[in-house]
């Protein structure tokens, strides 16, 4: 072994050593509120927990949490059911409805357009449907009225997203889209939400952890790789009348409990801010909300805007835009740039300091940039990446804090993460500067069973579970 070979491996030993010393000492700190859940599972973190759930099983957003740990927990912890709750990460509005529901004001922060416009479109159906507007759809379903258009509307497309569709879906999709425009708002906005439902299922393409996985009958296989079957592609006309059937049900059942959509309500009851929770936080008045529910991106390097790539190119972005989006959100994909955040807002210094003396994050970020240096990285950015994510995130928690009511609880659900051999504790790590910026740390809830690392880690470093947790901070 060279001398320089002899130096990086006793520097990555010793930084290997820091790592678990500083990991047991936090886990030992947090031993008291650290305990398995046997009521938590993994349906009812996931959106698994919303299947056969009206309105919330709609469109399948892989990133929710269910509408029953909501409810769980707001139910289930001291001013959790009063005054207002804050989701700053609100996807498509799971947390935001299930408080609804108990009601309790609900206000989220969301920056993707594909959450937004599912957010809008179940506020605007919470108004109720019209005899003339229920016809109109009912005729939609029996008569695929789109099938005799002649004039298409195309969409647009991005890189990732050409070919994504058999000829006569694309063909289908165009006359959809041409024949609603003919509808009135509400009707093209029930029909907009349908075609987003059901675009993967009638894709080639399947949502798959950091991209958008392609299924050998589109023709693009890349050299050297299995080829994928994802099973069967739906074609276009049974998977939109099958959805709107389901929507429609869903909105006119008399089955459905009263507190669904119960026309006395306004769509005051629940609150989005269109774009990223990091410029949008610090406009927040000081001390106004009694709950925050959350699931922040975790630090997994799953780039929404590819994983979501044919609903934002459907909903008419640029490949520009989504570029800029990706640079927007919380960094948790390896083309994330460093953010400026003192730019963003100059009082975050204390939450920046916070993450940057985190001793296990500190000795963890040391030992990323050796791994880099050392070429043993599968992508050099993944240091940066995490370096952004916890810093970021610091600045998440510190804003939360400062919006939260005294006594109010964070409930915040999470991954653990591992890179280059190493787990990262997200968990201790979240918790620890949120102790330091003033949240006492209640519990650390932890799922049962736990997930392996990634494919490419388990070939390496062989298979070693993480945990899957919801946080529990109080606002002291």
């Amino acid at each position: 072994m060279t001398t320089q070979k002899t130096e990086n491996y006793t520097q990555f030993s010793e930084l290997r050593s820091e790592i678990d010393k500083f990991d047991l000492e936090l886990t030992k700190d947090f031993k008291s509120q650290l305990s398995i859940a046997p009521f938590l599972s993994r349906k009812l973190v996931s959106f698994q927990g919303n299947k056969d759930k009206p309105t919330y099983d709609w469109y399948k957003y892989k990133e929710a949490f269910s509408a029953g740990l909501v409810e769980y927990f707001l139910s289930n912890y001291e001013g959790g059911t009063q005054g207002k709750m804050l989701d700053p990460f609100a996807g498509i509005g799971t947390a935001l409805f299930a408080a609804s529901e108990q009601d309790i004001h609900a206000d989220g922060i969301e920056l993707l357009p594909i959450g937004q416009e599912i957010i809008q479109i179940r506020l605007l159906l919470q108004k109720g449907l019209s005899s003339s507007d229920t016809a109109t759809l009912e005729r939609w379903i029996a008569f695929q009225p789109w099938k005799r258009f002649s004039e298409k509307m195309p969409f647009s497309t991005f890189r990732i997203t050409e070919g994504a569709y058999p000829s006569e879906t694309v063909d289908a999709i165009e006359r959809y889209r041409s024949a609603m425009q003919h509808e009135n708002e509400k009707i093209q906005a029930i029909l907009r939400l349908t075609l987003l439902c059901v675009l993967e299922s009638v894709s080639y393409t399947r949502k798959d952890g950091q991209y958008l996985r392609w299924d050998a009958r589109s023709g693009k296989i890349r050299p050297g790789t299995k080829p994928f079957n994802k099973g069967e592609i739906l074609p276009f006309a049974p998977a939109i009348t099958a959805k709107l059937k389901e929507i429609l049900s869903d909105v006119t059942s008399a089955e459905i409990p009263t507190t669904l959509f119960p026309v006395t309500r306004t769509s005051c009851d629940i609150n989005l801010f269109k774009g990223s929770c990091l410029e949008i936080l610090p406009t927040l008045e000081t001390e106004s909300y009694n709950a925050l529910m959350t699931s922040p991106p975790y630090c997994n390097r799953y780039d929404y805007t590819r994983t979501y790539a044919l609903e934002l190119a459907m909903l008419g972005l640029t490949q520009t835009e989504v570029s800029n989006l990706r640079q927007e959100m919380l960094s948790c994909t390896v083309e994330n740039r460093e953010k400026d955040l003192l730019k963003i807002c100059p009082n975050w210094s204390p939450f920046i300091e916070a993450a940057n003396n985190q001793k296990l994050l500190k000795t963890i970020n040391t030992y990323l940039e050796h791994e880099k240096a050392a070429g043993t990285l599968n992508n050099n950015s993944i240091p940066r990446m995490v370096r952004g994510y916890f810093s970021e995130m610091a600045c998440v928690i510190g804003e939360c804090f400062r919006v939260l009511k005294p006594n109010a609880c964070l409930f915040m659900v999470n991954d653990n993460v591992r890179y280059a051999g190493v787990g990262i504790s997200v968990d201790l790590i979240l918790s620890d500067i949120a102790r330091t910026l003033g949240f006492e740390v209640e519990k650390i809830l932890v799922v049962p069973g736990k997930k392996g690392n990634s494919s490419q880690q388990m070939g390496t470093y062989g298979r070693i579970p993480l945990r899957k947790c919801v946080y529990i901070w109080k606002k002291r």
